[in-house]
């Protein structure tokens, strides 16, 4: 492979793991689909030599777990304070309308989210603001796994490769 080419495959590799760090904590980014396939890549680079398809399939795993932690941290939060369906939904969408609004539209939407969604079933402020507030607690845990998941699949990979 020529030099020029391995370098533009690292450069490719590393800006999709690094926007896939940037994901797991932005929603509506592929966090661990991107660390994923940036790795995949990088293993490409050199043929699958150093990093064959047992730590990739590990890695594969792991990208997935990332995605039911999320699901089920979120949905945890809110059942945990009686949120209801709308609520955890709610908060999903707050996450997606939060991300026009910088960093505390990111932080604030899953709240607002949940909060309105938990109003239109039934309206009670302080069950609003429980349900707004356990699915929030409920992405915030689920974005936690999922960097955790994504640093170790990194370190994962870094080890196989460097061993």
């Amino acid at each position: 492979m020529p030099v020029a080419l391995e370098y533009a495959l690292w450069v490719v590799a590393s800006l999709l793991v690094v926007g896939g760090i940037v994901g797991t904590i932005v929603p509506a980014i592929p966090g661990a689909l991107l660390v994923f396939i940036g790795l995949v890549v990088a293993a490409a680079i050199d043929n699958f030599d150093r990093v064959g398809w047992v730590i990739l399939s590990i890695l594969f795993i792991m990208t997935i777990l990332s995605y039911a932690a999320d699901a089920i941290a979120t949905g945890y939060g809110a059942k945990k304070v009686g949120a209801g369906k709308w609520a955890t939904i709610g908060a999903v969408l707050g996450g997606i309308v939060g991300l026009f609004f910088g960093i505390i539209g990111i932080i604030v939407g899953p709240f607002v989210g949940a909060f309105v969604g938990e109003l239109l079933m039934r309206p009670d402020l302080k069950q609003a603001g429980k349900s707004g507030l356990g699915a929030w607690l409920g992405i915030v845990l689920g974005s936690a796994v999922k960097a955790s998941l994504a640093i170790a699949m990194i370190g994962i990979f870094v080890a196989a490769y460097f061993l």
